[in-house]
């Protein structure tokens, strides 16, 4: 008998516009994660309680929603349960993530090659792509990880993290014989959290930074433009 689990095509999934993050105007309670019939998300409320009760900013707690709602939603398309997720389930959803194109990047598509993905002329700035950008799947590993940490210390989740650290990618001992004119080495590091490429420096044409540096109003402006 073949107990292993069937794998999932995660590339006929589709995932449904379900669910949303509202917000309320209320600062003890800035946004909320409703369900496709308006109700509150309990869980994710207690760990938004959580997050302002760390002194984070309502912005913060936007951003953690935003990815618990991208969570909730694949959840809801693979009809598993929040509290019954698996390490199995982390791991395709971080395919999942990588892979697929935004819901709004519809209208991105039907631009010109040429555009899409093309820098600013300008800033130097790449446009925005059809995917999640690296920095977006990797803040979204951190901010499931910990809400997972949180309701399994609780006792109300799994005890098992579907986002578990990779002690892998640890090299050892924390801190052993760390070089002081090196920089320290991130030790956390999740088992799906993509590798982040390093930004390049941007800059701007010589004629857009005159233009700007002649339209500033002050020397202290101009001053701390030209250093």
């Amino acid at each position: 008998m073949n107990d292993r689990v069937p794998e999932r095509d995660l590339s006929r999934l589709a995932v449904p516009r379900w669910g949303r993050l509202v917000e309320t105007g209320d600062r003890y309670e800035p946004y909320r994660l409703v369900d496709a019939d308006g109700a509150t998300v309990a869980p994710v409320a207690v760990f938004f309680q959580e997050l302002l009760a760390a002194g984070k900013a309502a912005a913060t707690v936007r951003s953690y929603g935003m990815d618990l709602l991208r969570w909730w939603r694949f959840l809801h398309a693979v009809e598993v349960p929040w509290n019954r997720a698996t390490r199995m389930d982390a791991r395709d959803f971080s395919c999942w993530i990588q892979l697929t194109v935004k819901p709004r990047a519809t209208a991105a598509k039907r631009q010109p090659a040429r555009t899409v993905c093309a820098p600013n002329p300008v800033t130097g700035k790449t446009s925005p792509g059809l995917g999640y950008a690296p920095s977006t799947v990797a803040h979204s590993e951190t901010v499931l990880r910990r809400f997972y940490d949180l309701h399994r210390d609780a006792g109300s989740g799994p005890l098992l993290n579907p986002f578990p650290l990779d002690l892998a990618r640890r090299s050892g001992r924390a801190h052993a014989h760390h070089n002081p004119m090196e920089t320290w080495a991130p030790e956390r590091t999740g088992r799906y959290r993509p590798t982040i490429p390093r930004r390049i420096p941007r800059s701007i044409p010589d004629q857009w930074f005159n233009t700007l540096f002649a339209a500033l109003p002050s020397n202290r402006d101009r001053a701390m433009i030209a250093f």
